[in-house]
């Protein structure tokens, strides 16, 4: 990758929205937001740019950039199963649930398709699994159970609503296990990969960082053309080819690099920062043009007799 990004074809809009996600894509890999793009978020809502953080993450693992959200306050997070006001707590602001019915039969397709497949259940109160799924982050009110078990109707806290069913393999291929997984269970619900292990991130039919993302926009009477999106894993890819200006990561997947229309540098290069600067830039650069086209012309000196 050189310094600079590689730009979509044709001319680029003045966005009104910038949409990023996080892991591999804003964070660095030590899960730090450089002083850079610090710089760079609030230049842009400074600019009346809004910024949104669009994660598979959790509403509970959001810390790490609240103190750079401005405005707004809300991030879209589990790949589009929610809309969290980071300004009020990570209070969730809306909530686009799994149905426990289409979940449980992802896990008899996968138990069927995949054997060895663990899973793990993830609501909006937290985190549940089961025995054999690696707990990648300890959670001492989890509960252990089998994932029928997790998603039955009788189940304490089961009116906790839903937001991804979680699916870890141990030898499948990442990517050949979320092709598997798609066929086999695709139909009830949607299936993504954003880890670099194989663990899928299972949510709602139709949900997704995209679909959220466009009724957000909707809301705000922003279109797709004036939204620039920034992503590096498949759960970004339909993001990616929802807004009217994306980029892929330097570190990104082949399928995010296929999807997006540029490039960037690496996340841990500021990828995001180095895009929103050369916007911020060209803005600057456009007004001035406006104002010398407006400005009349200096009056010459009459000639001294």
């Amino acid at each position: 990758m050189t310094s600079a990004p590689q730009r979509p074809d044709g001319p680029t809009p003045a966005p009104r929205l910038i949409a990023t996600d996080l892991d591999g894509t804003l964070l660095r890999d030590d899960k730090s937001v450089s002083l850079r793009t610090v710089a760079a978020l609030a230049a842009a809502e400074e600019a009346g740019i809004e910024v949104f953080f669009v994660t598979g993450r959790p509403a509970r693992w959001m810390d790490v950039v609240s103190d750079h959200v401005h405005g707004h306050g809300l991030a879209i997070c589990a790949n589009g199963a929610a809309v969290v006001d980071l300004h009020a707590g990570r209070e969730f602001v809306q909530v686009r649930a799994l149905p426990r019915a289409s979940a449980l039969a992802v896990v008899d397709a996968l138990r069927a398709a995949a054997p060895g497949t663990s899973f793990a259940v993830e609501l909006t109160t937290g985190i549940n699994y089961e025995p054999e799924y690696p707990p990648f982050f300890k959670d001492a009110g989890a509960n252990i159970a089998t994932a029928e078990k997790l998603l039955h109707e009788d189940t304490d806290g089961s009116a906790a609503p839903v937001l991804k069913l979680l699916a870890h393999h141990a030898e499948l291929a990442p990517d050949e296990f979320l092709t598997l997984a798609r066929s086999a269970a695709g139909q009830y619900a949607s299936i993504t990969r954003s880890s670099p292990t194989s663990l899928l991130e299972i949510s709602g039919q139709g949900v997704s960082k995209a679909s959220t993302l466009a009724l957000c926009c909707a809301e705000r009477g922003i279109s797709p053309d004036e939204v620039v999106a920034f992503g590096d894993m498949p759960n970004d890819v339909e993001m990616l080819g929802w807004a009217g200006t994306s980029y892929a990561m330097g570190n990104a997947h082949p399928d995010v690099i296929a999807a997006a229309s540029g490039r960037t540098t690496a996340n841990n290069e500021d990828g995001v920062a180095l895009v929103i600067e050369r916007i911020l830039a060209e803005r600057i650069a456009r007004r001035q043009e406006r104002r010398q086209e407006h400005e009349p012309e200096p009056k010459q000196e009459q000639q001294q007799a």
